[in-house]
């Protein structure tokens, strides 16, 4: 089973992730997700743990206690959906259309008058 472990502080490591959840039973990953950019902790992760009936105890027994100061969150993990990545933004050739600003763009002379 897939469990969420969330509103962790960031300087929290796997290893005490995996400390926390193995008195419930086998642990097979930990994961903690990081920020690309910075590499720093994102301040969530996963945990996988084989067996349902143990997940189910950590999560029962995990959920809202203190790590460091800081209420956990925990839970069974959501499947990970589609965010619509495929949609263009932005960019040339997509948006809004330019013009404007000083006598560019907008439709209209200076009279007032529609050019088109």
């Amino acid at each position: 089973m897939n469990i969420y472990v969330g509103n962790l502080l960031f300087d929290v490591t796997e290893d005490e992730l995996r400390g926390l959840f193995e008195p419930f039973g086998q642990v097979t990953e930990v994961r903690l997700i990081m920020d690309k950019f910075s590499g720093k902790s994102k301040g969530f992760g996963f945990i996988e743990m084989p067996s349902k009936e143990e997940a189910e105890k950590a999560i029962e027994e995990l959920n809202t206690k203190d790590l460091k100061g800081r209420q956990m969150n925990v839970n069974e993990a959501k499947p990970k959906t589609d965010r619509g990545g495929s949609q263009r933004r932005g960019g040339f050739g997509g948006g809004r259309g330019g013009g404007g600003g000083r006598g560019g763009g907008g439709g209209r002379d200076r009279g007032g008058r529609s050019r088109f």
